[in-house]
């Protein structure tokens, strides 16, 4: 048995230790959002966070998050002026396409913009560059970062 924070609330759950999050997040829990993409965290599709920053839930093995508060992409909250600006900035210009990668790409947008308030492109590029995007809108999830960091001032 393990016992998880996600998104505020308390889950035990009955599984082996090793169970990366990403499927008892999925297929336990029930939530979604958080996708499957390569299962070898090179991608970026799993994004969440634990404890503010942002892991692969595919590599995250239950047994390694311990008391850690799991955030997922249903876990953010719009009230926070970093995440509203996030989600505006996004559908501002446009980003999503097919939207697969999207909420990973979110999750890492915000965890970057909690830690760097004004990041630099190569800031960006580094803090995004596990997060893949099939449909290349990678200059839109950049502009739009840099969208958002001004309007969360």
């Amino acid at each position: 048995m393990q016992t998880l924070r996600v998104n505020g609330q308390t889950h035990t759950v009955d599984v082996d230790p090793d169970t990366p999050l990403l499927w008892v997040l999925r297929d336990i829990i029930g939530l979604d959002g958080t996708k499957f993409g390569c299962g070898i965290a090179q991608c970026g599709v799993c994004t969440v966070h634990l404890d503010g920053r942002p892991v692969r839930a595919c590599a995250l093995q239950v047994s390694q998050i311990g008391d850690g508060a799991i955030t997922t992409i249903e876990g953010l909250d719009d009230a926070d002026p970093i995440v509203h600006a996030v989600k505006k900035a996004w559908i501002d210009l446009d980003v999503v396409q097919c939207g697969y990668c999207q909420p990973g790409q979110v999750m890492a947008a915000v965890g970057l913009l909690k830690t760097v308030k004004n990041p630099t492109d190569d800031q960006i590029d580094s803090a995004m560059s596990g997060n893949m995007c099939r449909c290349g809108t990678y200059m839109r999830i950049r502009k739009a970062i840099h969208l958002a960091a001004g309007e969360a001032v």
